[in-house]
């Protein structure tokens, strides 16, 4: 027979009337990851969650097949891409959309080019950005992302003010990158040609919550042969206007 418990677990605690105990147990591993976190050994999720390891190894198995989870080579486990694919599905109900969508459709108006908004997913060397909403410029000529497409960190404008504004990231990688990204910090804007794409050029600009934390990057992105420097006014005011309204 299985030991029981001396401690009751976090799950146990708090069950959901009439629901399943192992799903309360796999839900408080999810429940488990606070801000800040780029991965959480087996022994820590254990504490957290007041499971057995060997309790909470056989449900990680089960996150991690469902890619809500992912271990990490250290053996350290980290949110999944699952969880950013059920996130983007969320924020397209959400609230967000009244706030940032007009201020993408200003910015398309006053410039002609794309606008995107752009958050992280993810942690550590795993993270990604999702574009979470987009509003296509008129030109037939033109750039081809999609709400809900996931693009790299240290790729393009929007990755790299992401990053520059991040603390997790903010001191990684090689002199130059952190040198890079300490620019963009001084000058509250990236803009690039075929950083990630060639013949693509974007402008960027970080979108703060009211705590003074990073919560988007607001993306401008164009040809190369249209790319104007005076764009970047319109990309910062939009991403003044949005700070602290997320």
């Amino acid at each position: 027979m299985p030991r029981k418990a001396q401690t009751e677990s976090v799950a146990d605690a708090d069950a959901a009337p009439g629901g399943a105990a192992a799903v309360d147990r796999a839900l408080s591993l999810l429940g488990a990851f606070r801000a800040g976190d780029t991965g959480l050994p087996l022994a820590e999720l254990a504490e957290r969650t007041r499971l057995y390891k060997s309790t909470a190894l056989r449900l990680l198995a089960s996150l991690e097949h469902a890619g809500l989870l992912q271990r990490l080579e250290d053996g350290r486990y980290t949110l999944g891409n699952e969880v950013a694919r059920l996130h983007s599905i969320y924020a397209a109900s959400f609230s967000l959309d009244h706030l940032v969508l007009p201020e993408l459709r200003r910015l398309v108006k006053a410039t002609g080019e794309s606008a995107a908004y752009h958050v992280r997913q993810g942690q550590g060397a795993d993270a990604v950005r999702l574009c979470l909403y987009r509003v296509d410029s008129p030109h037939p000529i033109r750039d081809h992302i999609r709400a809900g497409d996931i693009l790299p960190m240290s790729r393009g404008t929007g990755g790299r003010v992401l990053s520059a504004f991040d603390p997790a990231f903010a001191k990684s990688g090689s002199t130059a990158d952190r040198k890079l990204l300490a620019s963009i910090r001084e000058r509250g804007f990236h803009a690039a040609n075929g950083d990630r794409l060639a013949e693509v050029a974007g402008i960027s600009a970080p979108v703060f919550h009211a705590d003074g934390g990073i919560a988007a990057a607001v993306t401008l992105t164009m040809p190369s042969h249209r790319y104007d420097e005076r764009y970047v006014k319109p990309v910062l005011e939009a991403a003044r206007r949005l700070s602290g309204k997320v």
